[in-house]
């Protein structure tokens, strides 16, 4: 009866083999060295797998001396059979700091513990990426052949196979997988690594004609499942007599990477590439693309489309393999045992399955059968009346579950109930904007509520209109404006983009106004607000790019609702209705586009930006024609009563030409 000591188990090929090794009968015990944060994840595993009584879990960390495994537990471990080293970093895009802690200091400390236990065999798992960029056969007895290591992941599993090799104190075996996927059966991957990077653009191409297509040769590759890895894995380790060695964990035969492209092509529905460039115009295409690294703006601009598709640069380099692996010590040793590689195309379709209903990054970013809003959690600030209420209507009748956010409970409740009557779904959050903690408590609760948020639309806002001059003594206005409609939405915009960001996908609508595209007299406090806001969006735009958050800009005209009613000469102003104004947010929603406003806003904003001196002589005579409102402290000396609206003829042709601009 054997005693084994196994690192990462809680990976993916260390879940699989695992499991097989409690399941044969010739096993009496299984100590699993966990790290604290990992312990209640692999004792809920280890529930489900068979003779859970087996199983001792060891506390230790990869960067501790001997893992940090204590005294006791060594004790108690000393003379173990077996010390089977999964655990490392299987990352072609980390750094070399991660890879070399992982990879090369944690096998180092394994080293030791293995030493310390006097182990009777140290199994390590290294990788095919040993071989470099080596042209031609690559034998299991090769090692180190004078390749170059293209990445940290190949220069520090190299590293920690020649730790193994030169340093081990007892007997070692290493095993090398080539590039691991899903399991054959169930599809289950625990990330996106090796052909799954390819995946989202793939599914882009799903649904397009399957006419005949003509691609370059881009060489051959090696894939082989997790279940094969692991049930051969397990095989060598429990055979005897066969230290000293490497085996190759490939399929016997290279794949081209067409091949591979055509078997998950099919299983998506996207186009297949029917024929190939011969090896010499192959290769020129590809010396060309190379060259053009070298052009200046070019691999910015390719990189970006990479990003987009979630396929990191370094794929380019490392999708094919110069290296042919033998693996005729591997077949031999595993000859009778029932253990072999399944084709590829027989399980794509299942690795597809799975990654489309688990791990697709962009999965968010899919809607439901209605359009797009049909299904999509949409914050809606500002939802107790005017443009919000509007709105969130609206966005219940196209699919959407409006998130209705205001100070005011009861009348979002009314919302709610309005909206559920129609046949749709909201949920209210009654929620102070300027309150740090309300907001978290707020968003925590709808991510309890709902699993997730999709989009946001600022709208909550509160309007200054009064002049400068009446303002010398009234900092607080300023302050008062921007607490609501830049603090209180970045506040809001800052809790849901971490959620966003890991979903790959949100959308933003910030509800701006037609001011900020002009002058606008008298709104010195709100416009600012405003601009500040649409300024914040445009750098985060930037820098959330890469995780598809999104955000749109709607420089909004004069609206009917409550926030102008103090201003009486609004009444004689053209002006849009709430209905009008959700439309405007209704397709900022469905199309995001990067900003949404009006003719006259824009003619505003041109005619600022061609000539500012004759923009401000124009806006100075608004600034004279229309008064402060007595609300504001001005005299509101124009009469504005329910017969004849006394506005001069000046006036009420400003007002018309500047159709829904702020006087």
């Amino acid at each position: 009866m054997a005693t084994f000591l196994v690192t990462g188990a809680t990976g993916l090929i260390g879940r699989q083999f695992t499991r097989r090794l409690l399941a044969r009968p010739d096993v009496a015990r299984v100590a699993l060295v966990v790290r604290p944060g990992s312990r209640a994840k692999l004792a809920a595993l280890v529930d489900d797998w068979p003779h859970a009584e087996r199983v001792t879990l060891v506390g230790g960390d990869l960067g501790e001396p001997m893992l940090g495994v204590s005294e006791a537990d060594r004790e108690t471990l000393r003379g173990v059979d077996h010390v089977v080293h999964l655990a490392a970093l299987y990352d072609l895009t980390a750094d070399d700091e991660s890879s070399i802690r992982a990879n090369v200091d944690g096998t180092q400390h394994v080293l030791e513990l293995a030493a310390d236990l006097s182990a009777g065999t140290l199994h390590h798992v290294s990788s095919v990426a040993v071989a470099g960029d080596h042209e031609g056969l690559f034998t299991e007895d090769m090692f180190d052949v004078g390749q170059r290591l293209i990445t940290p992941y190949h220069r520090t599993k190299f590293e920690s196979e020649k730790l193994v090799r030169e340093q081990a104190e007892v007997p070692w075996r290493i095993y090398r997988p080539a590039v691991v996927v899903g399991d054959s059966r169930t599809g289950e991957m625990d990330k996106v690594d090796g052909p799954y990077y390819l995946f989202p653009a793939i599914s882009r191409l799903a649904g397009l004609p399957d006419l005949p297509v003509v691609g370059p040769d881009l060489g051959d590759t090696n894939v082989v499942p997790v279940d094969y890895v692991a049930s051969a894995l397990l095989e060598l380790v429990t055979t005897d007599g066969l230290d000293g060695r490497a085996f190759h964990l490939v399929n016997p035969e290279p794949q081209p990477v067409v091949s591979v492209y055509n078997a998950f092509a099919r299983a998506a529905g996207a186009p297949t590439i029917t024929a190939q460039l011969g090896e010499s115009v192959s290769k020129g295409i590809l010396g060309l693309v190379k060259l053009s690294e070298h052009i200046p703006g070019f691999t910015i601009a390719r990189d970006a489309v990479l990003e987009r598709l979630g396929i990191p640069p370094v794929l380019l380099e490392t999708m094919a393999f110069p290296s042919v692996f033998a693996s005729a010590e591997t077949r031999k040793a595993l000859a009778g045992k029932g253990v072999e590689v399944p084709r590829l195309e027989d399980y794509a379709a299942t690795l597809w399955r799975h990654w489309r209903e688990h791990l697709d990054p962009f999965r968010a970013r899919k809607h439901g059968p209605r359009g797009e809003l049909d299904g999509r959690r949409v914050i809606i600030t500002g939802a107790s009346s005017g443009i919000g209420r509007a709105a969130a209507l609206k966005v219940a009748a196209a699919g959407g579950v409006p998130l209705l956010v205001a100070r005011r409970q009861h009348e979002l409740e009314e919302v709610r109930d309005e909206i559920i009557s129609a046949g749709g779904t909201a949920s209210v959050y009654p929620a102070d904007l300027t309150d740090g903690d309300s907001v978290h408590k707020a968003v925590d609760a709808m991510l309890a509520e709902h699993g997730r948020i999709d989009m946001l639309v600022n709208n909550a806002g509160r309007s200054i209109r009064r002049s400068i001059k009446l303002s010398y003594d009234r900092m607080h206005d300023y302050e008062r404006a921007m607490a609501i409609n830049y603090f209180g939405a970045v506040r809001l915009i800052l809790a849901v983009l971490p959620h966003m960001s890991e979903r790959k996908f949100g959308h933003i609508v910030n509800v701006s106004s037609i001011g900020v595209q002009g002058i606008a007299p008298r709104f010195s406090a709100y416009a600012a607000s405003k601009a500040a806001l649409d300024y914040f969006s445009r750098i985060a735009a930037t820098e959330t790019h890469g995780d598809g958050i999104t955000f749109t800009t709607i420089h909004m005209p004069l609206v009917r609702t409550p926030m102008i009613r103090p201003t009486k000469i609004y009444d004689a102003f053209p002006t849009k209705s709430p209905e009008q104004a959700a439309d405007m947010v209704l397709k900022a929603l469905v199309e995001r586009p990067k900003h949404i406003g009006t003719p006259a806003g824009q003619a505003i904003g041109l005619t600022y930006a061609l000539a500012p001196g004759l923009t401000d002589a124009i806006a100075y005579q608004g600034f004279r024609i229309f008064p402060d409102s007595t609300a504001a402290g001005g005299t509101g000396r124009l009469k504005i009563g329910r017969g004849e609206l006394h506005l001069s003829r000046a006036a009420t042709a400003l007002a018309r030409l500047s159709r829904g601009f702020h006087w």
